[in-house]
């Protein structure tokens, strides 16, 4: 299976005008181009939302041990309200390692295909 360069460069062109589409609608960016600073500010971004979700994923687990530790010293009796940090602390956890397994996949098959 032989790669043709004019394809890769079409899907190339239809990824960009897909990220900029997606960044305009999410009111991230102004005028699109297809220049090597577009490709270096798509992967800050991607780096950026990466790095803020871990965060958030971090600031979960802290809080639900935060609440956890509260209830067992009797500090509040909300039983709900531990079990549901629990819950979304857990799930968070659960979504980051399905990303980061879909992106060593994808890694793997990029690093596996013939140049």
């Amino acid at each position: 299976m032989s790669i043709d360069a004019s394809r890769l460069m079409a899907m190339r062109t239809a990824i960009l005008e897909q990220n900029s589409a997606l960044q305009r609608a999410a009111g991230l960016s102004g005028a699109p181009g297809t220049g090597a600073a577009e490709g270096g500010a798509a992967a800050a971004g991607f780096g950026d939302a990466l790095r803020n979700a871990i965060g958030q994923v971090n600031e979960m687990q802290a809080q639900s041990s935060a609440v956890t530790e509260a209830y067992e010293r009797g500090e509040t009796t909300d039983i709900a309200a531990v079990m549901l940090a629990r819950q979304q602390a857990s799930i968070g956890f659960e979504a980051t390692l399905q990303v980061r397994n879909k992106l060593l996949t994808a890694y793997r098959d990029i690093m596996n295909m013939p140049v």
